[in-house]
């Protein structure tokens, strides 16, 4: 499964890349939401892990950018964004899963199987 990783922080975004190639999926890793929106326009991902905290453009943006265009490629938000409103909005905005960090490797591999 060739998953797209928006993640901006190197050691987290380091870290899940290297777990989840090992449990078996193929990861690119972008650092910014305009590559984020970017790559999910090309629709060659399985599924894609987003943050919100994005630079050059908020994961929330880029959500609602390509649900608009019509893209249908499975999207899990992955953010610190804890609060009941957030993870109301990146749902009806299009989020298949919403997660808050922390999450355990083993769950998010669950999540996107």
């Amino acid at each position: 499964m060739r998953i797209l990783l928006a993640e901006d922080d190197p050691l987290l975004g380091d870290g899940l890349r290297a777990g989840l190639r090992q449990l078996g999926f193929q990861v690119d890793w972008v650092r910014d939401g305009s590559a984020a929106e970017r790559e999910l326009r090309e629709d060659s991902h399985d599924a894609a892990v987003l943050d919100l905290g994005l630079p050059m453009k908020d994961g929330m943006d880029v959500l609602a950018a390509v649900r608009a265009q019509g893209l249908r490629t499975p999207v899990l938000v992955l953010t610190a964004r804890d609060a009941v409103p957030d993870r109301i909005r990146g749902l009806d905005s299009g989020a298949d899963d919403y997660v808050v960090k922390p999450v355990d490797l083993h769950e998010l591999a669950a999540r996107l199987r």
